[in-house]
This record gives structure tokens, C-alpha cells and sequence, in this order.
């Protein structure tokens, strides 16, 4: 049986006083290795995300970040980290990136690594997708053709969830749209003991 990972939070010292930014941590894996690695994923996207989002800029008024756990389960872990910043203006702006990885040993898998070699993933997804915004009324900035081959994601128990940065897909006013595909209805295409697959063992 695959326990759930040990996460504890931490807070970033030594911050400007206009910034508070928590972080997950994993700790007590059997594996060192793969401790570190997730460790290091988890800090390398979340330093990228502070940069693009004037962490160190003389404009930042606010700055937080935190993070969700989406997946904590049959050694699949996947979360979101979450960063808001304001630099004056009508309103500030919020960035969500998504990391999913194999809990023992730690290898962190794109939204490709899902999936069968050749099973055109993006096109299936994206026939949902279609589906879903004419189903949900989503007003889309332009009319929706495929995602990206890495598009943001991540795992939700038995949903795989597709979304989209602000603007990418629609108006600000929209939010992040948020696309969760169940595993079943793409069983033909994930990878065989992939993430998707050891999810999918469960339902």
C-alpha cells in the first residue's frame, strides 16, 4: 500500500516586508533521492514564479503565495503552487503552475509522459475540452482550437485536470477554467503504470 507523503509547510524568511510566500516541503521519504528531487522541483518552479511575478521589483505592493495539494495518494502526488502579486493598476494578478510526480521516485511527469508514444493526447483532450465550454458557456477570448503540448495540469483522484492560465482562455472575469477529464474516459490512451494508470486501478 502506497501511504501519503509527509508534506509540512514552510515559510520563506527573509522576505520584503510586502511579500509572504508558504511552501510545501516533503520530508520522511524511504527514498533520499527522490525526497531531494521533489524538494528541488518544488523550490526551482516556485523561484521562477516570484521572478515572473515582480518579486523583486521596487513596484511590488503585495506579493503572496501558497500552495494545494491535489493528489496525495497511491504514490502519486501532484500540487498547485499559487502566486498573487499587485503592482498597482485595476487589479493584480495571479499565476497557477502544477507539478505531479511519482512519490518514490520522485520523477516529475509532464502532461506527454501521461500518455501512450503516438496516442495523439492532444487531440483527444481537446475534443473534452471543446465539449465542455460549449456545455459550461465559457466565453472565450478566441475560439478554442487545441491545447498546448504542455499545457497546465494537474491530478485530482480520479480526474485529470487540464486548465488555463488568466487570459489564455478567457476574460479575467472568468477566472482559471478548469477542465477535470475522468480518467476512464481516456483509458485508451494513458501510459501503463503511469500516474493516470495507477490512479485508474482504484476506480
Amino acid at each position: 500500500m502506497d501511504f501519503p507523503v509527509s508534506i509540512r509547510t514552510e515559510k520563506l524568511q527573509n522576505t520584503p516586508q510586502q511579500a509572504t510566500v508558504f511552501y510545501p516541503v516533503i520530508d520522511n521519504l524511504e527514498n533520499k533521492q527522490a525526497e531531494f528531487k521533489i524538494n528541488e522541483a518544488i523550490v526551482t518552479l516556485l523561484n521562477q514564479m516570484l521572478i515572473d511575478q515582480d518579486y523583486y521589483s521596487r513596484d511590488l505592493v503585495e506579493l503572496i503565495a501558497n500552495f494545494e495539494i491535489k493528489n496525495n495518494q497511491r504514490g502519486v502526488l501532484s500540487l498547485n503552487l499559487i502566486v498573487y502579486s499587485f503592482t498597482g493598476g485595476a487589479h493584480g494578478m495571479t499565476f497557477v503552475k502544477s507539478l505531479t510526480f511519482d512519490a518514490k521516485t520522485g520523477k516529475k511527469f509532464s502532461l506527454s509522459e501521461l500518455f501512450k508514444p503516438g496516442s495523439d493526447y492532444i487531440n483527444k483532450l481537446s475534443i473534452i475540452i471543446v465539449d465542455d465550454i460549449k456545455k459550461w458557456n465559457v466565453d472565450v477570448i478566441e475560439p478554442f482550437k487545441e491545447i498546448q503540448p504542455n499545457q497546465d495540469f494537474y491530478i485530482a483522484d480520479t480526474s485529470l485536470v487540464i486548465y488555463f492560465q488568466l487570459y489564455e482562455l478567457a476574460p479575467y472575469y472568468w477566472g482559471f477554467p478548469y477542465f477535470p477529464i475522468a480518467i476512464l474516459n481516456i483509458q485508451d490512451i494513458i501510459q501503463p503504470n503511469g500516474p493516470l494508470d495507477k490512479m485508474m486501478a482504484f476506480t
